[in-house]
């Protein structure tokens, strides 16, 4: 056996180790910056009756990352430009950002499940053909779970449980109180924000373990 041989041999072995240590183990990660989802009324204001988003990028069933971007303004004329719509359109419009963003906006949403909105901070968002107000509606969304019906079996979790789950980076770090949500057209990953991802030096697609609910 030539030293290519055995290079090849121990590598392919090195690989199979992770990947059945990521199967057992390991829970994708999936940094999301700030976005905003849209009502089907909401997007004809910003965009014009009858628009459509344009897909750039899937994510898990049929939701995705659009080519549109809007500006995020706050009742103290603060305003973030650039921020990613994701579709499709919602029954209700909701703006998701980062507790760094809210010193850029000076507003104060609470940390909400997605959907949450009830008596959550108001936003503006202004489009290329139009400006809507959100008299609720601005969220920092919540450590989360999305899991496969498969997965949740095999770890014995159910939709709406509560987990713990540790990621090993150069900063260790723990999440308490993980929520779970379990549906057939999710792609088991854990969705954290911007700030989370940057104090615990987590790049997207790195591995998180669930310790126990």
């Amino acid at each position: 056996m030539n030293n290519d041989d055995l290079v090849g041999m121990v590598t392919a072995e090195v690989l199979n180790v992770l990947n059945k240590k990521r199967t057992i183990d390991g829970i994708r990660v999936g940094v999301s910056a700030r976005h905003v989802h849209l009502s089907r009324a909401d997007l004809d204001v910003l965009f014009g009756k009858g628009y459509e988003l344009t897909p750039k990028k899937m994510l898990m069933g049929d939701q995705f990352a659009a080519e549109e971007c809007v500006t995020l303004v706050s009742p103290s004329l603060r305003s973030i430009e650039g921020v990613r719509v994701l579709g499709p359109v919602r029954g209700q419009s909701q703006v998701e950002i980062s507790r760094t963003d809210t010193f850029t906006l000076k507003v104060s949403p609470p940390v909400r499940p997605s959907g949450d909105i009830k008596g959550s901070a108001p936003i503006a968002i202004v489009g290329p053909k139009g400006t809507v107000f959100l008299k609720e509606g601005c969220i920092i969304a919540n450590r989360h779970i999305h899991m496969t019906p498969e997965d949740a079996a095999k770890y014995g979790i159910k939709d709406n449980d509560e987990v713990d789950v540790e990621i090993e980076t150069q900063k260790p770090t723990r999440y308490y109180n993980v929520q779970v949500r379990v549906r057939e057209d999710f792609n088991t990953e854990m969705h954290i924000d911007t700030d989370d991802a940057n104090a615990a030096g987590i790049r997207n697609g790195e591995h998180v373990k669930i310790l126990g609910k």
